[in-house]
């Protein structure tokens, strides 16, 4: 009884932490989250222009946010990237610091979240993500519908192992962010931008099923 007291305790102790630093961190860097939120991003580059370290630290919890509760629009969120870091770089830190949200969002509700989360969802669709970890954080990443926020928050909800879930984020939103990258990048024309972005997702998509079934043949005695 005491040690399941004092767990409770340190679990709450984490959670009103957890909150207090970010409402600290929303307050000194109110004038930024206000330009995010206009969706300014000229005004922002010029305000974190100064302080390269600040930009990354600051773009690093804005994906975190992303990934809790997208309050921001992802294609936003790498715009700011890549007019900051340039197309590589921009890219790459919008892809890496992706992950490394996915991950704190995961343990996040897994660990400390999960008995007021779980009662939010259906149970047979937890069965699902059970049964079919990796193919559903990946198909989850590629499709544009699904918010990054809800994959998270399901998979800790599940019994997805972390590695799984780390491989499968990490490929699906690899292919998901570089062609979202292209828009800010004027790589892609207005009129073609939909039409290339679903046409390489469905690519990706039917790329690893057809990686799966040839996986299973091989599994298959002869």
């Amino acid at each position: 009884m005491k040690e399941a007291l004092n767990k409770f305790t340190n679990k709450n102790w984490l959670i009103w932490g957890g909150f207090l630093l970010l409402l600290v961190f929303l307050i000194m860097n109110r004038q930024i989250i206000t330009l995010l939120v206009n969706q300014d991003i000229e005004a922002t580059q010029d305000f974190l222009d100064d302080n390269m370290l600040h930009a990354v630290v600051f773009m690093l919890v804005i994906m975190i946010l992303q990934n809790s509760f997208t309050v921001f629009p992802l294609l936003l969120v790498i715009s700011i990237n890549i007019t900051l870091f340039g197309f590589i770089n921009g890219f790459l830190w919008s892809w890496i610091s992706s992950i490394i949200a996915a991950i704190a969002v995961f343990y996040s509700v897994r660990y400390l979240f999960q008995e007021r989360l779980i009662e939010k969802f259906k149970p047979e669709l937890l069965k699902k993500i059970d049964a079919n970890g990796f193919s559903y954080v990946f198909q989850a990443r590629v499709f544009p519908l699904v918010p990054t926020s809800l994959v998270n928050i399901l998979g800790g909800l599940s019994t997805v192992r972390i590695w799984p879930f780390i491989l499968a984020t990490t490929i699906g939103n690899f292919l998901f962010f570089f062609a979202l990258a292209l828009i800010p990048a004027g790589l892609l024309s207005e009129e073609l931008d939909e039409a290339l972005i679903w046409g390489g997702l469905i690519g990706a998509i039917l790329a690893y099923y057809l990686f799966k079934l040839v996986r299973k043949k091989r599994k298959q005695p002869k």
